[in-house]
C-alpha cells in the first residue's frame, strides 16, 4: 500500500501496474465520479474504491488516517496533495478537471 499507484496506506495496486523505470516518465489519471474514485497508471487501471463503503471505511480505519477526524475521507472540494518521502520528484503537465 505504498508502492507507485496505491490509495496509500489504504489500498495496494493491482497486478496490471506498469511502472516506467527510472527516468522516464509515468502518466496518472486519477478520476472521481460521485462516490467512486479511480487511479489509473499508464493506461491501466490499478485502484477502484467507493468511499463510504465496508471496505473503504475497514481500510481508513486500519491506516495511518484513522487518527484524524471522521470528515477526512469524505469526498468534498478543495485541495489535492502530491507526495514524496525523501525522494527527488517532478511533476508535469498537471491539470484538474471537473467533470460533467
Amino acid at each position: 500500500t505504498h508502492r507507485s499507484g496505491a490509495l496509500y496506506d489504504m489500498i495496494a495496486p493491482n497486478a496490471a501496474k506498469r511502472v516506467r523505470p527510472a527516468g522516464e516518465w509515468n502518466r496518472s489519471r486519477i478520476v472521481f465520479r460521485g462516490n467512486h474514485g479511480e487511479h489509473w497508471l499508464n493506461g491501466a487501471r490499478v485502484v477502484s474504491f467507493e468511499l463510504g463503503t465496508p471496505a473503504f471505511d475497514s481500510a481508513f480505519a486500519q491506516s495511518k488516517y484513522a487518527k484524524y477526524p471522521p470528515w477526512f475521507p469524505v469526498r468534498r472540494l478543495g485541495r489535492i496533495v502530491l507526495q514524496d518521502h525523501d525522494a527527488v520528484v517532478w511533476f508535469r503537465d498537471i491539470k484538474i478537471r471537473v467533470l460533467k
